[in-house]
């Protein structure tokens, strides 16, 4: 017999079809997206979310809630495996990964939101019948019912091991992040309980949007003239939409004259355009250029004094993003599809080179909660010779007397300093810049010379910058 099948009615009892909850199927349909093709909730949820919209589904409350459901979701997913798994009697790998979304987004309804107790789990138990059929059903409804009894600080005592027995372990459930990815942040921060628990609370918090206005195309005062826009924290760039501000609306955004860039990375760009050189500083290189928003930027500048940006990048769909991005820039650029390892131009070719490369992106987990749960330790194996080839590149493409800018969001120190390291150590004709004053006014830098900042002290993703004159 199919789900879809009516089951055979008792006497007296009549069945009741499923009722379908456009909201709640919308953030099952998203989770599905996320587990089963490895995509990214950012890119899944706004078409599904539009296309809800047009067919009259949705207002912008239920947007706001099938929103919140799926990234609270993602973020908590490990503290909500730890609770799920104590009121199951089999291991989680032996639940259908559907069963799981289901409850784990009725767990999130119970211990992550305000929907009362009878509705998350009703709300729930409905998905279920719909997407799982009846039988599935009563399992979600019993779990759901053995959730319901403690709150989330309760059930967080009872699921993690204390701290003094075993800190990460602790960290990882009560933090919801990998045990591997705690311990490599912790020693990025140097040690120290408070400093962790802070950077890992804000993982898990929603991040504002930040709009970049780009020179010569729009101004911050434009778009500080949208709705719930605030200036932002660092960069002159910065335009910041409160909570509910929708990018897409904003007319400088939807003509490409401003866009969504994080302020981390606007930082890292106008630091690279503003580091100290000797001689000309006409010929830029963005070497890893998609998608385009530090290039964009760039661009923009560079044509503010005369210069010009060669956009680089490896992935044609990329480079395409990328020249959508530098559209209608007030200067000369150009972009092309090359692989940053195997370069097209000759050596000593530019000024100022950024080299923005592939990473773990350990650093934007609260923009992308469900890469911490993908990635794993040998990542970085693998990332490890990239890094490497790209910053010889970097900076054999560079003339003397000119900067390279090494940046990755990353607070990983295997994808940070040990590669800056050992690649200096090759290069001896050159010298780390002090990366600290080129970002003014931003405040718990560290030590320097190269400048690594976090969401819980800035407010941004966990960018690195190294900055690197090659002086023969």
């Amino acid at each position: 017999m199919s789900e879809q099948s009516p089951r055979p009615r008792k006497p007296g009892k009549p069945y009741r079809r499923p009722q379908k909850d456009p909201v709640r199927f919308l953030a099952f349909e998203a989770l599905r997206a996320v587990d089963e093709r490895d995509a990214y909730a950012n890119l899944v949820l706004p078409p599904l979310l539009r296309k809800a919209r047009e067919k009259g589904d949705f207002d912008t409350r239920d947007a706001a809630l099938a929103t919140e459901l799926v990234y609270g979701t993602l973020r908590r997913q490990g503290t909500y495996d730890a609770i799920i798994a104590s009121c199951v009697d089999r291991p989680l790998r032996e639940v259908d990964p559907p069963v799981l979304d289901v409850l784990s987004l009725g767990v999130h309804q119970l211990l992550g939101t305000r929907i009362p107790t009878h509705a998350a789990v009703s709300a729930s138990v409905e998905l279920a019948r719909v997407v799982l059929g009846d039988g599935r059903a009563k399992f979600v409804n019993a779990v759901l019912r053995k959730v319901a009894q403690d709150d989330l600080d309760t059930w967080v005592q009872k699921v993690a091991p204390p701290y003094d027995d075993d800190p990460e372990d602790n960290l990882a459930i009560v933090h919801s992040h990998p045990r591997w990815v705690v311990s490599a942040l912790w020693d990025s921060l140097g040690g120290g309980r408070a400093g962790i628990e802070d950077l890992l609370e804000a993982d898990n918090e929603r991040p504002e949007v930040t709009l970049v206005a780009r020179p010569g195309r729009s101004t911050t005062e434009e778009l500080l003239r949208e709705e719930a826009a605030v200036p932002g924290r660092w960069s002159p760039y910065a335009v910041r939409l409160s909570e509910g501000g929708e990018p897409g609306a904003v007319a400088a955004v939807k003509e490409g004259r401003a866009g969504v860039q994080d302020e981390g990375s606007q930082l890292v760009a106008l630091a690279l355009a503003n580091a100290p050189l000797d001689g000309p500083d006409e010929k830029w290189l963005d070497g890893c250029a998609g998608p385009g928003g530090k290039a964009a930027l760039l661009a923009a500048v560079a044509a503010e004094r005369g210069a010009t940006l060669l956009a680089s990048e490896k992935l044609p769909h990329r480079a395409v993003l990328v020249a959508k991005a530098l559209v209608g820039n007030p200067g000369p650029y150009q972009v092309i599809t090359a692989d940053g390892t195997r370069p097209p131009w000759r050596p000593g070719s530019f000024d100022r080179v950024l080299m923005d490369v592939p990473c773990t992106g350990l650093g934007a987990l609260r923009r992308r909660p469900e890469s911490r749960w993908r990635r794993r330790p040998e990542d970085l194996e693998g990332f490890a010779p990239l890094q490497r080839d790209l910053l010889r590149t970097a900076l054999e493409s560079v003339r003397v007397g000119g900067v390279v800018g090494y940046a990755t969001c990353s607070p990983h120190l295997a994808e940070t300093r040990a590669v800056v390291d050992d690649i200096l150590k090759q290069y001896p004709a050159t010298e780390l810049i002090d990366a600290r004053p080129l970002l003014p006014d931003v405040s718990a830098l560290g030590p320097g010379p190269d400048v690594q900042l976090w969401p819980h002290l800035h407010g941004t993703d966990a960018m690195y910058l190294a900055l690197i004159r090659r002086t023969g």
